[in-house]
């Protein structure tokens, strides 16, 4: 005689702790997080060669490029036509129009290493010199439109941990009340890793974080970028992650789902637009090279513009580190790899 049960019971526990699973997972914005890796649509195409040097001048490494308050002007930090400013002439700054023309350029002879920029609400233009070289670098500029210096962070060709010295500065990002955030690193093993807090007029404030990877540590600090709730963004590139803080330093969360994240940018629409220029089976397994573009909100991808390098394994960074977007939501590109500006213009 056979023995049977009544499973229907255990069927509806299992369905329960399913739903309960699955609720909590969705509560916590756990539905954006596990997308699958490289699924979302490409709605965009590429405009190559849209902004024109002066005659004469080609492209170098960029990883720099920001948009002005008339939501339409570029700004790019450029690394002299090589991927070093060291013993240059040619200005480090650029501004470009819609239209690709350069309209304004400046810092000619200031720059070693140009890398992350900021352009605050003013129209004031930030920029980080992440290396050092004959007592130069290693400093956060802040220059008017027209180019007058207002601001200088960090001592000239010096290193360190102090409040007043840094060590590799990869990015910097202005709060809406003024306040000065520095991501301070791009080494894992010979910068620092940290998030220096200044005041609107450079006064110290407070630091966090250290070489690691649990929340709050860094590895590779490489980019900032605040949303529309303040919340500052941090593409810690070492540890394939953004971690999101309060402006005092307090850990909220982190974000895995926009990978290795080398560039960081955030519209007026709480757009989040990330840039990975360095993934591959070594460094990020699974995940693709690209521009992932989603949310700020919720932190879902809507979309992913691949990085054309047909080798990721053998080429260490190949196309955007720098990204941003403008206000007809165009997207661009600062290349180091390609040594290039690309625009992504909606299909």
């Amino acid at each position: 005689m056979a023995i049977t049960r009544d499973v229907r019971p255990v069927h509806r526990l299992r369905r329960l702790r399913t739903a309960g699973l699955l609720a909590g997972f969705a509560i916590s914005g756990g539905w954006a997080h596990a997308q699958p890796p490289n699924s979302q649509p490409n709605p965009y195409r590429t405009e190559e060669g849209w902004a024109k040097m002066p005659e004469g001048r080609t492209w170098g490494a960029t990883s720099a490029v920001e948009i002005a308050p008339d939501g339409r002007s570029i700004w790019v930090g450029e690394r002299c036509g090589a991927n070093t400013c060291a013993g240059s002439s040619l200005p480090a700054l650029l501004r470009f129009d819609e239209a690709g023309r350069l309209t304004a350029s400046f810092g000619a002879g200031m720059f070693v290493f140009p890398h992350g920029i900021h352009v605050d609400r003013g129209g004031n233009v930030w920029l980080t010199d992440a290396r050092g070289k004959d007592s130069k670098g290693q400093q956060v500029f802040k220059f008017s439109p027209d180019g007058k210096v207002l601001l200088t962070l960090g001592k000239a060709g010096v290193s360190g941990e102090g409040p007043d010295v840094f060590n590799q500065p990869s990015d910097v990002a202005v709060s809406p009340n003024g306040d000065i955030f520095v991501a301070d690193g791009h080494d894992e093993n010979n910068s620092n890793a940290r998030i220096v807090k200044f005041s609107k007029d450079g006064k110290f404030i407070k630091a966090w974080g250290k070489h690691g990877k649990g929340s709050g540590e860094f590895e590779v600090p490489h980019g900032l970028a605040f949303d529309s709730r303040g919340r500052l963004f941090v593409a810690d590139r070492g540890n394939n992650r953004i971690q999101i803080f309060d402006q005092d330093g307090r850990y909220l969360e982190e974000w895995k789902q926009f990978s290795r994240p080398s560039g960081i940018y955030i519209d007026g629409k709480d757009i989040l637009y990330v840039a990975d220029s360095e993934s591959n089976s070594k460094t990020n397994p699974g995940w693709k090279r690209g521009i992932r573009v989603g949310s700020a909100k919720d932190g879902k991808v809507t979309a992913f513009i691949p990085d054309p390098e047909p080798d990721p394994e053998k080429v260490i960074t190949s196309a955007a580190e720098g990204v941003a977007a403008d206000a007809q939501g165009n997207v661009y590109g600062a290349e180091v790899g390609s040594r290039a500006l690309k625009k992504y213009v909606k299909k």
